[in-house]
């Protein structure tokens, strides 16, 4: 009876050995993968006198999900087995425009469009592409980012700017791991895009008057930071074109 147990003790030992050590749980367990970059305090750039509200992401149903993305070589979409976000990719992406804003130092008022913010500008943002893309069949994929901005006014949501912003990378191997990774480095880096050209895209609002005013009366070929030196240097309003 001992040397019975002792030999199908051996077996389960061979069998774990075969798997190289990496068997952690039952094999058909779900895989959180978190993706939520942190963002450097800024080091520059002249504080916003507006605040925005940051609109829940426009993400293609396929992407609109909690499941990590891949691109076949043929271009069929798939996911990864067994391998999540903690959340859709909506609200990952929305989350980390709001902590780039909030990292960067410049803007004093910012939420998302949940938290009811009274805003003067609206960020919308569409998620164009956030997969993995695989060249050939269990290769180690590239990854790739891509986020359309548009800023808008609040009250009469009139278009002011819309840009694109694509970061490609790479996955270190052929893992969900890895791709969640290499796509976390790429959202960072996109979002720190979107932050800046926001904060110096949108013009500063002068005492009294609402975004859309600040929008028609700007004058062309000047940012945000220039806007707000001319309307806080005393004269209460925007300087004339020069």
């Amino acid at each position: 009876m001992i040397a019975r147990r002792l030999l199908v003790l051996g077996t389960c030992a061979l069998m774990l050995s075969a798997c190289g050590g990496n068997l952690i749980g039952p094999t058909d367990e779900m895989q959180t993968f978190v993706v939520r970059p942190t963002f450097p305090p800024a080091s520059e750039g002249m504080k916003v006198n507006w605040s925005l509200s940051i609109l829940r992401p426009d993400v293609p149903g396929g992407l609109d999900s909690d499941r990590i993305a891949l691109y076949q070589p043929g271009g069929t979409m798939d996911f990864y087995a067994k391998a999540q976000y903690p959340d859709r990719l909506p609200a990952t992406v929305q989350r980390a425009l709001l902590d780039g804003f909030e990292a960067s130092g410049r803007i004093d008022a910012v939420a998302r469009e949940e938290d009811a913010l009274h805003a003067d500008y609206n960020l919308l943002v569409e998620v164009k592409d956030f997969a993995a893309h695989y060249a050939t069949q269990d290769g180690v994929p590239a990854t790739n980012v891509t986020l359309v901005a548009k800023l808008t006014t609040n009250h009469g949501r009139k278009i002011l700017a819309t840009k694109t912003f694509a970061v490609p990378g790479n996955a270190s191997v052929n893992s969900a791991g890895a791709t969640a990774q290499a796509l976390q480095q790429s959202l960072a880096a996109a979002v720190t895009q979107v932050v800046n050209w926001t904060l110096d895209t949108a013009p500063a609002i002068v005492p009294g008057t609402s975004s859309d005013a600040a929008a028609n009366t700007a004058t062309p070929g000047k940012n945000a930071a220039q806007l707000l030196h001319d309307v806080t240097r005393g004269s209460g309003k925007s300087a004339p074109p020069q």
